[in-house]
């Protein structure tokens, strides 16, 4: 029984090798000219996907460099937004007399001239105040029984307002939520 099928595989092994010797008797050489073109071939496909890399390429780095310009005044922006907070505590903390109107006029002046230009370079303030509440936006300070209905899950009060630099936060605004 064991030499029988010994002498099946031996003939399977035989027959694979007539297959194998036919087809490559079969196939027939292939000519100069039919080289040289499967060769442009696959040097055309490599040219091809080298051009493709390299468009990616150029658009990935226009991209990146439109985004670094849009945020180039990152660090300049989030150093002088301490001055526009003091600007606000300034006019929140000269009292509007006869005396002082003079002197409250011209720190609104330069507090709006401050502003504008900060606007035009793409800086703006967020309104927090009476909004649901969005951690992409806001960062909770605390969190107190909401006055009315209306307003649980939502901003009670601004602590320190919150800035974008064209779309992106560049300081949350810091809020009281009601509860």
């Amino acid at each position: 029984m064991a030499n029988e099928e010994i002498n099946e595989d031996q003939l399977d092994n035989s027959a694979e090798k007539e297959v194998v010797a036919e087809t490559a008797e079969k196939a027939p050489e292939l000519t100069e000219l039919e080289k040289a073109t499967a060769d442009a071939a696959d040097w055309k496909d490599k040219y091809v996907r080298l051009y493709a890399e390299f468009d990616n390429y150029k658009r990935r780095t226009s991209k990146e460099r439109i985004d670094l310009l849009k945020t180039a005044n990152e660090d300049l922006m989030s150093s002088l937004i301490p001055i526009i907070d003091d600007f606000d505590r300034a006019l929140k903390n000269i009292p509007a007399t006869e005396e002082t109107k003079v002197l409250r006029e011209g720190v609104e002046l330069i507090h709006n001239k401050f502003n504008k230009t900060l606007q035009q370079k793409g800086l703006t303030a967020m309104n927090a105040q009476g909004e649901v509440f969005d951690t992409e936006l806001h960062e909770a300070i605390t969190q107190i029984p909401a006055p009315t209905p209306d307003l649980k899950g939502k901003v009670v009060d601004e602590v320190e307002k919150g800035y974008l630099l064209g779309e992106k936060v560049i300081r949350y605004a810091k809020v009281v939520i009601g509860a």
